[in-house]
């Protein structure tokens, strides 16, 4: 079944806030295997001109998980057929210890590829002063729509 068009151009209400601790940041990047020191030693980071402990680039999955887009059930998908397409990330400076984030999500794109759906979500992540962080786009493709 084609996912709902009517999904193309809405924006989800933030999400609750994420405290993006110095311990999240070690963990995440022991799990995919990063060991430079700028995302355990705070004054390894602060050598580098942060404030604090910074989180690897592709950390803001952690904080977006969740997104309220893909849990709406008038969108029509089906979960279990769904596959990552594309992630990416733009940001205006480095997450990093501390930040309190929120995520601001919008669906920009539903489209049907052959017997599949393609939708594309960019996410505002911003601080709780309104400070955009990052924006991501993520791309999943429902197989066999």
């Amino acid at each position: 079944m084609a996912l709902n068009r009517d999904f193309i151009g809405r924006t989800f209400p933030p999400t609750e806030p994420y405290e993006v601790s110095r311990v999240k940041i070690r963990e995440f990047a022991d799990a995919i295997g990063d060991r430079d020191p700028v995302y355990r030693d705070p004054e390894a980071a602060k050598a580098l001109g942060h404030p604090d402990v910074i989180a690897p680039p592709t950390f803001p999955i952690v904080v977006s998980l969740g997104n309220p887009a893909l849990a709406d059930p008038e969108l029509g998908l089906n979960y279990a057929m769904v596959v990552h397409g594309e992630q990416r990330f733009e940001y205006t400076r480095p997450v990093r210890a501390g930040d309190v984030l929120t995520c601001t999500s919008t669906v920009t794109e539903i489209k049907s590829i052959g017997n599949n759906e393609k939708m594309v979500i960019e996410t505002d992540i911003k601080t709780a002063d309104g400070e955009l962080v990052c924006r991501t786009y993520n791309t999943i493709v429902e197989r066999g729509a």
